[in-house]
């Protein structure tokens, strides 16, 4: 899995994860990647930074996880371990409206990003499912 610093046209900036660089390349082409934001289809990848390991395990700091959970929750539908079901539905539906966040299994979601469905995992577990 590969991640990439995305921007959509209206200049929002956003993270998406890929099995390869020729998935990227073919979600670009069929227009499969979406700004979580505004749902914009004009997207890119950003500039970024190199990886450069911090000294020791650093992660996401708790605010800036907050925030992420927050805009997930605002954004998206919970779907629980029906993520897949509802991923394959939607895909090809080619609904666009809200994205979907649940539970499915690393193996699934490789199987998803093979058929074309962008997914990503999140650094965190949905409320419904922990214990928060």
């Amino acid at each position: 899995m590969i991640v990439f610093d995305m921007k959509c046209a209206h200049g929002h900036g956003f993270e998406a994860w890929f099995g390869s660089a020729s998935d990227y390349e073919m979600q670009l082409a069929r227009r499969l990647i979406t700004c979580p934001a505004c749902d914009d289809h004009n997207v890119e990848k950003a500039v970024m930074a190199p990886a450069v390991s911090a000294k020791g395990n650093r992660s996401l700091g708790p605010e800036r996880l907050r925030e992420l959970r927050a805009n997930v929750e605002q954004h998206c539908d919970y779907v629980g371990d029906r993520f897949a079901d509802e991923a394959r539905h939607r895909h090809a539906a080619g609904a666009t409206s809200r994205g979907i966040y649940g539970e499915t299994s690393l193996s699934t979601a490789l199987e998803l990003l093979e058929e074309g469905i962008a997914v990503q995992p999140l650094p965190f577990r949905p409320r419904q499912t922990s214990d928060a």
